[in-house]
């Protein structure tokens, strides 16, 4: 038996439910995962040496996808570790979800048509093993969370990857989601809602309405299954769907909960840090109140986004943590950002084309150029003369549904859509921009691209509209025979190079 195989069962055997098992398990994978006893500080500077290590996505160049990284020696907090990148790579987050990473969007449409609901554990929580309270003296968020700031311009220190979790005051639907979170003072944080995004966002508006304060838990250093399910959105998962039952039906298995020591809400049990607090009804703040940076922190298309004026305020009442706490964070335009939101989207689009006209649509792919939001790239089958046609509908639903959608390539089966080379090479070879370009204009889309904005082109009538187009780089399918590649004698290659086809 090869070494190799050797360690791939040693990974297998290592059975991922929370951070801790991640990183046990990228040790395993050669070139995975980096880790460092070099101080570093966590004020744009953690962040600056992962620009160059692994962040890659959005991130201005010079940047590249690379191991993720774990800092054992952070300025100000000692005894303190953070981790970053864990999901900065789309190989990782299928080793880490068990599957293969052509497989990914496919294995969590499947995960949320078949939901495995939360439970509610009894007893002490690892979550709990370390309790500070915010009626305690001393009491200072920013020093007891390692938090970070991507830039020297970001507003304050940002919690990256906090997984919200509230419910509705008139049901008692629970949700999670992630949403932009910033140290304002020693017990606050200000929280930005993107305006009908995101439904806990909904669940403070209501509770404002009844004059009343949200319970809000915040876990931080979770299950990766967790982070990438709380980043579905409708209609794939309509309100009323609690996203940590696709984590479950991943794992199999339900995530455990435990309540809350200070509000009346859960959290996430195995969480490496918890905080507790409450969403306060009529409050507003601006969000760079400290820094009067006027930016807020870099967003997923790779601008630093500006400052909110009124960002929401939670009243932080506790911080919990496990022993010897291990703070997970990432750059906002990384590639980890492309795997969160990409790889959900790229499963809602399969389902809903797959429903519409099964077995047409053979894969789709949220590319790092687009920030795993703006761009998508769908495998289209055309077998029979009805097909043709029906590449242009599949991209008219997958516009139809997710409004941060800007742009959509079509490709055939024969070209790997995983493969923006490859893509590039259908575009060239099989597309003329004359017939092949279908434009939607005036179509509400994402606010954070700077060009959907009046001031980039009269066309736009608001801040967030664009130009939803469409890249035809099918070939008609009278013509198939005539846009045949290049057809290679089939080989095991590893007979001569010792090494297996990745």
């Amino acid at each position: 038996m090869t070494r190799a195989k050797i360690k791939t069962e040693t990974t297998e055997k290592i059975k991922v439910r929370d951070l801790r098992s991640a990183l046990r398990r990228l040790e395993h994978m050669p070139g995975q995962l980096l880790e460092t006893n070099v101080e570093v500080d966590p004020s744009a500077e953690l962040s600056g040496v992962y620009r160059y290590v692994g962040a890659g996505g959005t991130v201005k160049r010079p940047t590249k996808e690379g191991p993720a990284m774990i800092f054992n020696h952070v300025k100000g907090h000692p005894g303190k570790r953070v981790a970053i990148g864990v999901l900065a790579s789309r190989k990782r987050v299928a080793a880490l979800l068990d599957t293969e990473p052509e497989n990914l969007g496919k294995l969590l449409w499947k995960s949320v048509d078949h939901p495995v609901p939360p439970v509610l554990i009894k007893g002490p929580a690892l979550c709990q093993q370390v309790v500070h309270r915010a009626d305690e003296p001393g009491f200072d968020l920013a020093k007891l969370v390692p938090a970070q700031t991507n830039t020297p311009d970001d507003a304050g220190p940002y919690i990256t990857l906090g997984m919200c979790y509230a419910a509705h005051p008139d049901t008692g639907v629970s949700d999670v989601t992630i949403h932009r979170l910033c140290i304002q003072g020693k017990d606050e944080l200000s929280i930005f809602f993107t305006p009908g995004a995101r439904h806990i966002g909904a669940m403070a508006e209501r509770a404002e309405e009844l004059g009343q304060k949200l319970p809000v838990s915040i876990s931080i250093g979770v299950d990766p299954a967790i982070e990438i399910g709380s980043c579905f959105e409708p209609p794939t998962t309509p309100f009323g769907y609690d996203e940590l039952a696709v984590a479950g039906a991943l794992r199999k298995e339900p995530v455990e909960l435990c309540n809350c020591l200070t509000v009346e809400q859960r959290a996430i049990a195995n969480a490496e840090y918890v905080i507790e607090g409450e969403v306060l009804p009529h409050v507003r703040i601006k969000e760079d109140q400290n820094s009067h940076t006027g930016y807020a922190m870099p967003e997923f298309p790779g601008y630093t986004g500006p400052a909110s004026e009124n960002c929401w305020l939670i009243k932080v009442k506790a911080v919990t943590h496990r022993e010897d706490p291990i703070m997970q964070t990432c750059i906002g335009p990384s590639e980890e950002h492309v795997s969160m939101a990409g790889i959900p989207t790229e499963a809602s689009i399969y389902g809903m084309v797959e429903k519409a006209m099964p077995g047409k649509l053979r894969n789709v792919y949220c590319s790092s150029a687009g920030g795993g939001k703006y761009m998508a790239v769908l495998q289209f089958q055309k077998k029979t003369a009805s097909d043709e046609g029906r590449q242009r509908q599949a991209a008219l639903l997958a516009f139809s549904a997710f409004s941060e959608l800007k742009h959509i390539f079509l490709v055939d089966e024969d070209v790997d859509c995983f493969d923006m080379d490859d893509v590039l090479w259908a575009m060239n070879t099989r597309f003329q921009g004359d017939r092949d370009i279908i434009t939607i204009p005036g179509v509400r889309c994402h606010p954070l691209d700077p060009s959907n904005s009046p001031s980039y082109s009269a066309s736009i009538l608001d801040q967030g509209i664009a130009c939803k187009t469409i890249f035809d780089c099918t070939v008609p399918f009278s013509q198939k025979d005539r846009f045949v590649r290049a057809r290679f004698l089939e080989v095991d290659a590893e007979k001569w190079t010792g090494q297996r086809e990745k």
